[in-house]
């Protein structure tokens, strides 16, 4: 993974902060990324979001792969406490965002202008790219700006007792809830950032807020009213105008139990919004982090015996060119659609697609270095035996030491463990413990959230001594991540030796060294 060099003419001396979001399990991916990628410090996150330090560049930033969006952070601050306050003093909390630090917004204001003046490239969206909820929100945002339009009227014409507000919202539906979906405040970034370098001074930006409340703060106010309290705030104290169908910029809140955040985004589209695939299967991010774990060296063989669009193998042909990917499937129509994509990325040389069923690959036994796929989840292939019969194809044609990398639903990772349910420290309630999150194997020499204690890792090791699949397929690691409705695990398995490694050897302390080196992922551990 290439290291990005910085701009000294274009970032400030020791650093910015910026935070990313993650889908729900990637933030441990993102983590390494950014101190791989951008040599990022002071890395920390919540849940969903990553923050660092860097002096990187914007295109060096665009380059990260387990991002969803890249924003310039204005502030993280602890939460407001909704349970303790009435209303009117919660607005007026809202308010102190913006009063009690002006400073801290003008200087982002600043960084953000110089980043996108420094960026050689500018985004071109497609009209496929669109949002399809984009007249939805439009219809949202029109009924917030009459709002905004009105508060501001109204702050100019005091003296005068001048109030259009309930004449001119007069009939208005109420779309707040609308508003602060999630749908519409992660991935709805319309800003036009063409125009943002062309504002000269501050005071002639126009602006728009996009908030998002979530916990116990949305049972007390909804993100419409939130982000009208702050764009009053910010016209009163910078004279911004609200110009929310197209503005120079966005703001960005989050309002949470667990914390306030405050951004400005830097791409109209989401960093996973590849523009190198053609038709989407499997998220990009998901099947980013799938390969990054893989151990892919240059000269490899990598396979993914069930490729369906190749989404998989673009992502991985992307971060490592030196390689040699084979895919195979046995649906015609998926084998066309992946070599679209194949072509629209450039990478039909690189790429061999072939016509074979999972449970018999036409390929020598031990003769793929790497294996990566996402099993499909229980539609095509049920548990038990199917799973099974696949398993031994794939351990079959995978050479003794290579790393194996499914995306497994939970029925299917449930299936394949004997050990109590997970191979993944979870919470009673089955999910990533907040804020704490514990992901097996990954002792971070910094000292980042994650870490696993040393008990924690021998029981998890007695875990995977037990989870052996099928022959000599030994787990290394595994993470619960989103896939949105639903949710899956990425789990790492290597093949041991033809005799294996028995259940004893796996959990007998000293028993194997080569057994603790597995659990340390090369791509998981600090890079600096």
């Amino acid at each position: 993974m290439a290291v990005a060099q910085a701009d000294p003419g274009s970032d400030p001396a020791g650093g910015a902060r910026f935070f990313c979001t993650a889908g729900r399990g990637l933030e441990p991916f993102l983590m390494r990324e950014v101190r791989a990628r951008l040599e990022a410090t002071q890395v920390e996150y919540i849940s969903g979001k990553v923050f660092f330090t860097t002096c990187s560049d914007l295109p060096s930033m665009k380059k990260l792969k387990s991002a969803e969006r890249l924003f310039v952070l204005i502030k993280k601050q602890l939460p407001i406490a909704v349970s303790s306050l009435h209303k009117g003093r919660i607005l007026n909390e809202m308010q102190r965002f913006v009063n009690d630090d002006p400073g801290s917004w003008l200087e982002a204001i600043s960084l953000w202008k110089k980043l996108l003046e420094h960026d050689p490239k500018r985004e071109k969206v497609s009209q496929r790219d669109a949002n399809p909820l984009k007249r939805k929100a439009g219809e949202n945002e029109t009924i917030i700006a009459k709002k905004l339009k009105v508060e501001e009227k109204q702050e100019v014409a005091k003296d005068h007792g001048e109030s259009q507000e309930d004449k001119l919202l007069q009939g208005s539906p109420e779309q707040g809830e609308a508003v602060t979906r999630t749908e519409l405040q992660e991935q709805r970034l319309n800003s036009t950032t063409e125009k943002a370098a062309d504002a000269q001074d501050q005071e002639d930006l126009t602006f728009r807020v996009s908030c998002r409340c979530t916990g116990n703060v949305r049972k007390v106010i909804t993100g419409q009213e939130a982000g009208r309290v702050i764009g009053l705030a910010l016209m009163r104290q910078f004279g911004w105008k609200a110009d929310l169908r197209n503005p120079n910029i966005e703001i960005f809140m989050h309002l949470s139990d667990a914390y306030s955040v405050v951004g400005i985004p830097l791409l109209r589209m989401p960093l996973a919004s590849r523009t190198y695939i053609q038709t989407a299967g499997l998220r990009s991010t998901i099947a980013w982090a799938m390969a990054s774990i893989a151990e892919i060296k240059a000269g490899a063989l990598v396979l993914d015996p069930m490729c369906g669009l190749g989404t998989i193998l673009v992502e991985a042909a992307e971060e490592w060119p030196d390689v040699f990917y084979m895919g195979a499937d046995v649906s015609d129509s998926q084998l066309l659609g992946a070599c679209d994509n194949l072509k629209a990325a450039g990478l039909i040389d690189r790429i061999e697609l072939l016509k074979g069923s999972v449970t018999d690959l036409p390929l020598p036994s031990q003769s793929t270095d790497v294996i990566i796929s996402d099993i499909p989840f229980g539609k095509k292939f049920k548990l038990g035996k199917d799973i099974k019969s696949i398993l031994q194809e794939m351990e079959r044609v995978l050479r003794v030491g290579g790393a194996m990398v499914l995306l497994l639903s939970e029925d299917h990772h449930r299936h394949l463990t004997d050990c109590g349910g997970s191979s993944i420290p979870l919470t009673s309630q089955g999910h990533i413990a907040e804020p704490e999150m514990k992901t097996l194997s990954n002792p971070d020499r910094t000292g980042a959230p994650g870490t696993a204690s040393p008990s924690q890792r021998a029981s998890s090791l007695q875990c995977l001594g037990r989870m052996r699949p099928c022959g000599s397929l030994v787990p290394v690691e595994s993470f619960k991540v989103s896939l949105g409705k639903t949710d899956a695990f990425i789990c790492k398995y290597k093949k041991a030796q033809a005799s294996g490694l028995s259940s004893a050897e796996c959990h007998e302390p000293g028993a194997h060294a080569e057994m603790a080196a597995m659990q340390e992922s090369p791509f998981l551990q600090d890079s600096l």
